[in-house]
């Protein structure tokens, strides 16, 4: 990357005016325009163009100084991932979640879990049957599972030991 700064001869410097920006650029501008009688330099026109786009606003002006300011501070390395094996067992609170789904339903409100599953699945179903495309399927499947999942930890006893 280019520093926009140093193409048109400024400081890097978020708090230079646009009439500086203006100024410097112009003056590049007019030594460089490809209409000149002598050609001109095309390529750093094309710069100067490029950098005063980038600096035109003080808010282009602070992108530019950060991304200079970023470029210098060197970042870390990140540490090397760790190798999971497949054949690992599910984490302990998984099994104990699955262990205990039972009497959270039984002591919660089956009745309403058993009507929010039943809603879920003609919901399902109609979609599925309703010929639409499979973009929109796959939304509203979604959509329903979500709600179901969001919706139905309402209906289930607190955990042991809450």
């Amino acid at each position: 990357m280019t520093d926009p700064f140093t193409t048109l001869g400024l400081p890097a410097d978020p708090g230079l005016t646009t009439e500086e920006v203006r100024a410097a650029w112009r003056a590049i501008a007019t030594a460089t325009h490809p209409d000149r009688p002598d050609g001109g330099d095309p390529a750093t026109y094309a710069a100067a163009s490029a950098a005063y786009t980038a600096l035109r606003t003080p808010w282009g002006r602070s992108e530019a100084y950060a991304d200079l300011t970023a470029a210098r501070i060197p970042h870390p390395v990140p540490p090397a991932p760790t190798v999971i094996s497949r054949a690992s067992a599910p984490p302990a609170h998984l099994l104990t979640a699955a262990r205990w789904l039972p009497a959270r339903i039984h002591h919660g409100r089956p009745a309403r879990l058993a009507l929010r599953l039943l809603a879920a699945a003609i919901l399902a179903v109609t979609t599925a049957i309703s010929g639409a495309g499979t973009p929109a399927i796959a939304g509203v499947l979604t959509g329903i599972a979500t709600w179901l999942l969001l919706s139905a930890r309402g209906d289930l006893a607190p955990p042991p030991g809450r």
